[in-house]
């Protein structure tokens, strides 16, 4: 049922003048339902609550936008607050106004287990609808500019919280997408309540020296518009303020005095079209010095916000500097408007401009960060990293311009060009000159992934990669190969504990396994993978599979399981001890990480050796075909060169030497302590009589664990 019209001591929304009837109707017909489903609800000032959406849809009007998204504006509450389903509104107002609201609606009902991942799941659902349809996030920006505006009424902490996850999140998302208005005043109100005494002195400084200021920027905007008009460039010039965040901004990262920020002097010029805007920086230059690096051309490389226009800085006739930003008025319309330059200036339902492709594009790469995350957090993560808009600009093999956040690497290149591209990279060219994945990309730098098929995305990557596509992927594949290595290794221990059942694993039907998932709930994928993963016993599961009693013996009889050293992440060899071909080893299954690999000696599993649910018999492949790490201290007397001649030693017998550190003993001899690469115990025991050898060696030990000399020794 329809609800009645509200009562007169509702607030009256203002016309939508650019509303054709039918949708002005539409219009009135969504207030009407929002007055009286918020009847008797008041906001915290003591207002009626209806003010509130009104007020979001009062802001959104101003961009002209069409009625579903107003109608939208108008209910965005009503779901969350009123107990109306989103039912009820597709019902009453369409699919298109339902699913506007349903993007906007938090999560409250909900169960999360902290409220970091709650707020972090209403973000995830908020910027996938997004994706879907950006008109999501303009009413949701819109909602959150009119709470900013009169979040005084709230408690301290509460204005705190708020005003913190505006300045994180919302800020930089009106910034992403081009609203420049929404994110200066988004800024400037976090920051009157994160720093409030602050903010209250730079405002008073600013007002106390604005009208000097506004003398000066008078004089230079009377000149440089006299200077155009001589060289017949129709242009309209004005000053432009700054916004007290960017210069308290400024101050903070450059460590200036205020009176150093404010003594710059900004003007914007309006121009008819680009050919214009590029004579127009030609007439200022000749009339002011240009300051050397500080010229931008936005226009030949836009930011990836679609952002467009010529940036220089001159030395005034005050001896101040003078910010310039020249455009034309479809380009300032853009910088004001962003994504919602769509709706404001649109001259057909299907034009869009390159701004609106690029914001497209951003906002489908959501979709790929969330299906490469494991969480709403790291999903929350992921989006912060991108939503910081520095920029640098570099090229592809074919000459196309890239825009990568400042910071980014080699590998946030590779990603941004394709996924599989980031998954097989191996190293990069970069301005012809071959460099490794973490390098940082600089302006102008010109690119070319080198790929192989072979290659695996490496866990040292998440360290360095920059935005969030890149790290997303890298995760995904990492999780996806722990997985699959984890179910292959689960695979072989199951096998061999079948196989001392006196069965075998290709003998197990479809049906034993069914039987199996109805007790643990885990498909047969799952169930190898927590196997490899030291989560699942594999004689308990090979007992379960076969049926058979928990007293059988199970004994050793299926003889041990072989290992390569090169299984993955699944199978890793100890570092305590760093076994190699050739030592006795055993295989200790632990939670979450697998198989690791020790020599018999270790003292890491001594105590786990009377507990046979806790290690598997294990022993070296015959058929090896790689070298593994070993670490040894050679003791050598102080003399010039010895170094050198140890190092060519361990080279001529066929060993590379992978890491090597000093430390002097007192007296004359010096301690050496290399990581060196070997086939097997064999080969190290050759290379270490060919050190023996020299006259210069006093002492040479095999280390366990580490290399710096604080390992155990075994000579």
């Amino acid at each position: 049922m329809s609800p009645a019209l509200p009562g007169p001591h509702f607030p009256s929304p203002a016309p939508v003048t650019y509303l054709k009837p039918p949708d002005a109707e539409l219009f009135a017909d969504a207030y009407a339902f929002s007055a009286q489903a918020h009847a008797g609800q008041f906001r915290k000032d003591g207002e009626p609550y209806i003010t509130h959406p009104l007020a979001v849809a009062e802001i959104l009007a101003d961009w002209r936008m069409d009625v579903q998204t107003l109608a939208a504006a108008l209910l965005h509450d009503v779901v969350e607050d009123c107990g109306i389903s989103r039912e009820d509104v597709e019902k009453r107002f369409g699919s298109s106004v339902a699913n506007l609201v349903d993007g906007v609606t938090k999560l409250d009902k909900l169960q999360f287990e902290d409220k970091a991942q709650a707020q972090a799941e209403n973000f995830r659902k908020m910027l996938l609808a997004m994706a879907q349809d950006v008109r999501v996030i303009l009413i949701k920006l819109a909602d959150r500019l009119h709470n900013m505006r009169t979040l005084e009424a709230m408690r301290e902490d509460q204005r705190q919280r708020i005003a913190q996850e505006t300045l994180e999140i919302y800020a930089p998302i009106a910034n992403r997408l081009g609203l420049n208005n929404f994110y200066r005043e988004l800024e400037d109100l976090a920051f009157k309540y994160l720093h409030p005494t602050r903010y209250r002195v730079l405002d008073k400084a600013i007002n106390a020296a604005s009208l000097n200021r506004q003398e000066i920027l008078e004089k230079l905007r009377s000149a440089i518009d006299a200077k155009l008009k001589d060289c017949k460039i129709e242009a309209v010039v004005y000053g432009r303020e700054k916004h007290l965040y960017s210069i308290y901004r400024k101050m903070q990262e450059k460590s200036l005095a205020f009176t150093e920020v404010f003594d710059i002097y900004g003007l914007r010029v309006i121009v008819e079209d680009a050919r214009n805007a590029y004579l127009a920086l030609g007439a200022l230059h000749s009339l002011y010095k240009p300051i050397p690096g500080k010229f931008k051309d936005y226009i030949a490389i836009p930011k990836a916000n679609g952002y467009q226009s010529l940036h220089t800085t001159l030395f005034g006739p005050f001896g101040a500097p003078v910010e310039v930003q020249i455009r034309t008025q479809e380009m300032h319309r853009l910088a004001e408007a962003g994504v919602a330059s769509h709706w404001l200036y649109k001259t057909g339902e299907a034009e869009f401009s390159e701004a609106q492709k690029k914001t497209h594009q951003w906002l489908q790469s959501l979709l790929d960060i969330q299906a490469d995350s494991r969480d709403s957090v790291e999903f929350l993560e992921h989006i912060k990293v991108d939503l910081f808009p520095d920029e640098v600009y570099v090229f592809t093999p074919k000459g196309q311009i890239m825009a990568m956040p400042r910071g980014a690497t080699a590998v946030d290149f590779a990603y941004s060009v394709h996924t599989d591209i980031g998954n097989h990279c191996v190293a990069a060219k970069i301005n012809g000159d071959y460099m490794p994945l973490s390098t940082p990309l600089k302006n102008g730098d010109r690119l070319e992934i080198i790929t192989s098929e072979s290659a695996r995305p490496n866990p040292a990557w998440i360290h360095f990669a920059a935005t969030g596509k890149a790290r997303a992927h890298i995760r995904n594949a990492l999780k996806s190969t722990h997985r699959h290595e984890s179910g292959a290794l689960g695979r072989q221990l199951l096998s061999q504990a079948l196989r001392a059942l006196g069965t075998g694993l290709g003998e197990v039907n479809d049906s034993q396994w069914e039987q199996l998932s109805k007790v643990t709930g885990k498909n047969r994928e799952d169930t190898l993978v927590e196997i490899g993963l030291g989560k699942r016993l594999a004689y308990v599961v090979a007992r379960q599979l076969a049926a058979r009693d928990a007293d059988t013996d199970l004994g050793r009889a299926a003889g041990p399981m072989l290992i390569r050293g090169a299984e993955g992440v699944a199978v890793r060899l100890g570092k305590c001890c760093r076994p190699i071909p050739g030592d006795p080893i055993i295989g200790q299954i632990r939670k979450e990480q697998g198989l690791i690999i020790h020599t018999h000696d270790c003292a890491q599993v001594r105590h786990y050796r009377e507990d046979p649910d806790k290690w598997v018999d294990v022993e070296w492949d015959p058929e090896l075909d790689r070298v593994f790490d070993v670490n040894i201290r050679v003791t050598v007397a102080n003399k010039r060169g010895v170094l050198a001649t140890v190092a060519t030693t361990i080279s001529n017998e066929g060993s590379n030497i992978d890491d090597v550190h000093m430390e002097e003993e007192a007296g004359a001899f010096t301690n050496l302590y290399f990581t060196v690469q070997v086939q097997n115990r064999l080969h190290l025991a050759r290379m270490m009589r060919a050190l023996r050898g020299l006259p210069e060696v006093v002492r040479i030990t095999r280390m366990r664990g580490r290399h710096d000399g604080r390992g155990t020794s075994v000579t």
